[in-house]
């Protein structure tokens, strides 16, 4: 005796595509945060830089990072120092961050001579 089959059993289909989906969302997730912790601040325009700057994070708590390197409290020149000033500085100071550390921040990294400093944000 034979039977035709009527339908197509999709439940381990399902099965498989949820946990495809999990491991992506997962990955994607670690991919997305860096090692240093910060909350960016948003803004409607964004600028898109081409060239390799120097990326200054500012955490919450006030702790400082030179492209994910920390560096100690007062040898943010001794830092630099090594670095031409004419290369681009990119801030990264969480949206929790006091507004005077941030401009002190900038004031100095401005008057280590370098001009072009700005601030990441994330685009809405």
């Amino acid at each position: 005796m034979e039977r035709n089959i009527d339908q197509i059993n999709v439940i381990p289909l399902v099965d498989v595509m949820l946990v495809l989906l999990v491991i992506v969302l997962t990955t994607a997730t670690f991919i997305s945060t860096g090692q240093i912790p910060i909350n960016l601040a948003k803004a409607k325009e964004a600028g898109d830089r081409k060239d390799v700057p120097i990326v200054i994070s500012l955490t919450a708590d006030g702790s400082l990072y030179i492209n994910d390197t920390p560096v100690p409290n007062g040898s943010l020149p001794s830092a630099l120092s090594s670095r031409p000033r004419e290369s681009a500085v990119i801030v990264r100071a969480d949206k929790v961050t006091l507004l005077e550390k941030f401009v002190a921040l900038v004031d100095e990294i401005r008057g280590l001579g370098f001009q072009q400093v700005s601030l990441e944000v994330i685009r809405l």
